[in-house]
């Protein structure tokens, strides 16, 4: 008998196959002494394996490229982390052998990251991936990780490390179910990257029998279990017609009586230059410089290494819009020469903007940089700051991009409250807004984006939060500047239409997401999408947020 369950689409399309379940985790290990005499035998073992796991790691980010690459090289350094390295030897020295050492060691530090008010989630879900690999390889025993199969399947799991997602072949696996996880995780992120229609925090997902056949629809968040041979028509006919439409959708974005949406694709580097090509990006909307920085915590990287970067992305967009986030550091994104260690709570602490104003020459180099790229290409730059609470800030980050000699129009991203509250103040100091959607629901509802449990409030249809996008929008407006949306928010066609409503001016996401966007503006006015956000902001859910504003725009 066909039954409905429902999480939190994240990846647009059908799939439809049979339930495979996720590798098992690797199991605790016997907590038994060993003799001081082999302590030194065991310290090498476990160097050896953590070493491994690293390459490994970074193995499986060098054929993924692109985010990909930055978020498990950002695993990597976890496994070599000198701190961790350094509690698993003295455990080992009192008696552990290597994998329970290692296997404490990791507890220890999840225990202190989730104690912090689960800020450093992420992170959590991150260490205990590389604490499973790190044990399995010292117990010999296989990797957790995605199942093997001859035959293509739908995957499950409570949740999936960016190891395996980013790996993940779409011939095999038609899409993936997680238990926990939010919109904004990074599984999500690179599902869209893929392609895979995915659906994250949905409850009881692993209680489904491995071989159960099921229908996901990434779009709205539905999962199928038995579906009835109509269910599978209709699911595959929407899935047949929004294929179809994506194949005559072309040319720059645009409402159906011509208002001008600019379709802008998020990218990480180079490597995502690609594909945001190919999707027909008219720019690049958020390019997020911090990966660069992350190949090495411990330095900055060097002025020309950033120069090369930007050049290349600055290259392939002629005549284009690229704006640049400089570093946001910080939080979930901790590096060495920048971050401090003892925050009790980084996420409200010193990130982002916070930490370049403290590190003067960083941002410096960086702006210096940027101003080298840029110098003789036709390329429209722009230079926003995140973490940007007030006018203030806002004046600072301008006076430090002036100081630098740096030609580009000069932002800041509205991920605060404080700052959407005070955009109009804002404003007086930069010359354009760009909203941080992921960020901004994070910050206004107390949810952190990794959590599953708060899902609900991390729903970028909550119609508090479409009020913030709106209070921004008009201050842009009566400025006369321009209001992007460069958050996952922006992704979400149907959001798309009432993001523009709301008065965005243009629309940034990962480049997979960028024909479906494009083909859902064209089939409305911008009347129509001023009357859905109406709806929308009028809801008091999120659910009742998205079902208002369909049936604005279906015309029920």
């Amino acid at each position: 008998m066909e039954t409905t369950l429902r999480g939190v689409g994240v990846s647009h399309g059908v799939a439809i196959g049979e339930v495979r379940h996720m590798g098992t985790a690797v199991l605790e290990p016997p907590a038994k002494q060993i003799p001081a005499d082999e302590a030194e035998r065991e310290q090498g073992r476990a160097r050896q394996a953590v070493e491994a796991v690293a390459a490994d790691l970074n193995a499986r980010g060098n054929l993924a490229g692109g985010e990909a690459q930055a978020v498990l090289e950002a695993q990597a350094m976890i496994a070599q982390d000198p701190e961790l390295i350094a509690d698993v030897d003295r455990r080992i020295a009192v008696g552990s052998t290597a994998e329970r050492g290692i296997y404490d060691a990791f507890s220890h530090y999840r225990e202190l990251l989730a104690g912090a008010g689960e800020y450093m989630a992420g992170r959590v879900a991150d260490l205990d991936d590389v604490r499973n690999r790190i044990v399995a390889r010292l117990l010999g025993v296989p990797m957790p990780g995605v199942p093997d199969s001859d035959e293509p399947y739908v995957l499950i799991a409570r949740d999936l490390a960016p190891a395996d997602t980013a790996l993940l072949d779409p011939a095999l696996v038609l899409g993936f179910v997680t238990e926990e996880g939010g919109p904004t995780s990074h599984s999500a992120i690179l599902a869209r990257a893929l392609g895979v229609p995915a659906i994250v925090a949905l409850p009881g997902a692993g209680e489904l029998a491995e071989g159960t056949l099921i229908a996901v629809d990434g779009s709205t968040g539905e999962l199928f279990v038995d579906p009835s041979e109509e269910k599978k028509a209709e699911l595959t006919k929407a899935a047949a017609d929004r294929k179809a439409a994506l194949a005559t959708s072309s040319g720059p974005g645009a409402t159906s009586d011509g208002h001008k949406v600019p379709l802008l694709a998020n990218v990480g580097g180079p490597a995502d230059v690609p594909a945001a090509v190919e999707a027909g990006a008219e720019g690049v909307g958020l390019f997020r410089t911090e990966f660069l920085f992350l190949d090495d915590s411990k330095k900055a990287p060097s002025e020309e290494k950033q120069v090369e970067a930007y050049r290349k992305v600055l290259e392939a967009f002629p005549e284009g819009r690229v704006v640049v986030r400089v570093l946001d550091a910080g939080a979930d994104k901790p590096l060495d020469f920048l971050t401090p260690v003892d925050e009790p709570n980084p996420a409200l602490g010193v990130r982002g903007l916070r930490s370049l104003l403290d590190h003067p020459d960083v941002l410096r180099t960086q702006l210096t940089a940027l101003a080298r790229a840029a110098e003789g290409l036709p390329v429209y730059l722009e230079v926003m700051a995140p973490m940007v609470a007030d006018r203030t800030d806002a004046k600072a980050f301008a006076d430090a991009c002036r100081e630098a000699g740096l030609r580009a129009k000069f932002g800041a991203m509205v991920e605060i409250p404080s700052a959407a509250l005070r955009a109009r103040s804002i404003l007086q100091e930069v010359e354009f807004l760009s909203l941080g959607t992921n960020d901004l629901a994070q910050y206004t509802f107390a949810a952190d984006r990794q959590v599953g449990a708060v899902s609900r409030l991390q729903d970028p249809w909550q119609p508090a939060l479409l009020d913030l996008v709106a209070l921004s929008a008009e201050a842009a407006k009566a400025e006369g500047k321009s209001c992007g949306v460069c958050g996952e928010a922006a992704s979400d066609p149907l959001l798309a239409c009432v993001l523009t409503g709301l008065g965005v001016t243009s629309l940034s996401m990962g480049a997979a997401s960028i024909p479906y966007v494009r083909a859902t503006l064209a089939k409305y006015t911008l009347a129509q999408c001023e009357r859905a956000a109406a709806a929308a902001r009028a809801a008091d859910t999120a659910h009742e947020a998205r079902l208002a504003a369909q049936a604005v725009l279906s015309g029920e």
